[in-house]
């Protein structure tokens, strides 16, 4: 690695042969993965849901049945689709939606497992060390019982840049010229597509612009998608200049210029706002509002309803810009017509996996946006987005990431909290499994030792750079 700043840390050394051969895992069709259920004879029976309204990704095609057999939806129709033999699921007048899609994560233990329990099916994760996605895509490849998971693995930030508080030491990079050999090397790591960490306005050293724009130029000659992290308005201007695909965070330290956001929509790159975290680190009680819905606490358990109600960390002395304009800018990108995906950015601080995702879904909607235009920002639009062509939809064909829940989410968004069932590729998730187990507290102990290390280091940044006042 001639020429980047690098050390060598000790996921480096794992060996990757835990890492998962996905299209062989999409051909197998084995009983263990499907779980659609088994007849006497060994053979995979179907399930079908009957008595149900459908959101199929973007809308309600007046569907009320929809059957799924060996991990894919097999019909959608108007009348009850049920075969002799078929489980039968009577929806009771409840919603069936695409299996959820949480567009950006941080991996530790348990998240795929805790995120399955809330209807996500499908996880994206934003930077992890390898070590850790190779797990988590080994346990996505071998067990019904836990979400599916995309990854940038590590993301190309300067040295000391965010976030090296909770990940170093990794690869960095100082200049342009380096940018082709880190793309290679996240390709050779098995990265799914690229991040970028613009520091931009932020509190931590940032890549040049020039480093950006050689970075999206290499990671699209290798047919990469280019995700950049953005802490200010001055950052999403430098990442769109650069030709990025997907702009993670809605900045809230000035109002969004009209003309940028029209060459964003212009451009086709969609936003990911992570409202979930934003409201925390701007000092809203999200994580409260979390725990305090008996919907999403039933499947919470203990451990994560205090941490939710712990409140985000404080600032002393630190004015922080006003929450209500990060939702102004989302406003403003939603008028536009810039595609929006919901995404958590859990488990930073009032976040957990999974249930934030519903209350992104809240905050998108209180954004002005409709609750079927917040559903596809967590269903079709990222799997369309990102290149998920087999799910984010309720379709004939489509893996069985399905989400049965009673009510109606396009007339009350929080419906989405009341699940009575889960399915990933077919089979149906336990969702009383997580809490209290084993993967619950080993999740807890990495989760409270990340924030830790958080708090320490802004801290410290904060108290070296001196007072600062709200823009």
């Amino acid at each position: 690695m001639a020429g980047l700043a690098v050390d060598r840390p000790w996921w480096d050394r794992l060996e990757w042969s835990v890492r998962v051969d996905v299209i062989r895992w999409r051909a197998r069709a084995s009983v263990v993965e499907t779980g659609a259920g088994v007849r006497g004879d060994g053979v995979a029976a179907a399930t079908t849901i009957v008595n149900a309204k459908v959101f199929d990704g973007t809308k309600s095609p007046g569907w009320t049945s929809v059957r799924f057999a060996d991990g894919l939806i097999t019909q959608c129709s108007a009348a009850p689709a049920a075969r002799a033999g078929d489980e039968v699921i009577d929806a009771g007048g409840g919603t069936v939606l695409p299996g959820l899609i949480d567009a950006h994560v941080h991996l530790v233990p348990g998240a795929l497992a805790q995120s399955l329990t809330f209807g996500v099916t499908t996880v994206l994760d934003m930077f992890s060390p390898p070590g850790l996605v190779a797990r988590a895509r080994e346990q996505a490849g071998s067990r019904p019982d836990v979400a599916d998971v995309r990854s940038s693995g590590v993301g190309a930030t300067a040295p000391g840049g965010h976030p090296s508080m909770m990940y170093a030491p990794f690869p960095t990079l100082t200049a342009a010229d380096q940018a082709g050999q880190f793309v290679a090397e996240r390709i050779a790591e098995g990265s799914d597509y690229l991040k970028i960490i613009s520091g931009t306005g932020g509190l931590w050293p940032s890549l040049d612009s020039a480093t950006i724009r050689a970075l999206v130029t290499s990671a699209h000659a290798r047919g990469l998608l280019v995700v950049a992290h953005v802490s200010s308005t001055a950052g999403v201007e430098e990442v769109v200049s650069a030709g990025v695909d997907v702009v993670a965070h809605v900045p809230a330290d000035a109002e969004l210029d009209p003309a940028l956001v029209e060459r964003m929509a212009g451009a086709g790159i969609a936003v990911g706002p992570t409202l979930a975290t934003i409201e925390n680190t701007l000092g809203e009680p999200g994580g409260a509002a979390v725990a305090a819905d008996p919907r999403l606490a039933e499947a919470l358990g203990d451990g994560w309803a205090r941490r939710l109600t712990s409140g985000a960390p404080g600032w002393p002395g630190r004015e922080m810009p006003p929450y209500s304009r990060a939702e102004d800018n989302v406003r403003r990108l939603a008028a536009a017509g810039v595609t929006l995906l919901a995404g958590t950015d859990a488990p930073n601080p009032g976040t957990v996996f999974g249930a934030s995702l519903h209350r992104e879904l809240e905050l998108l909607v209180r954004c002005g946006i409709s609750p079927a235009q917040a559903l596809a920002a967590a269903t079709a639009g990222p799997a369309r987005v990102f290149g998920l062509t087999d799910r984010g939809r309720v379709a004939a064909g489509h893996r069985a990431d399905l989400v049965l829940v009673s009510g109606d989410p396009l007339t009350d968004i929080t419906a989405t909290r009341a699940i009575e069932r889960v399915w990933r590729a077919g089979t149906a998730c336990d969702r009383r499994a997580f809490v209290a187990s084993a993967a619950e507290a080993e999740q807890l102990d990495a989760f409270d030792a990340r924030v830790a290390r958080v708090v320490a280091a802004v801290r410290e940044r904060w108290s070296s750079l001196g007072p600062r006042r709200a823009p």
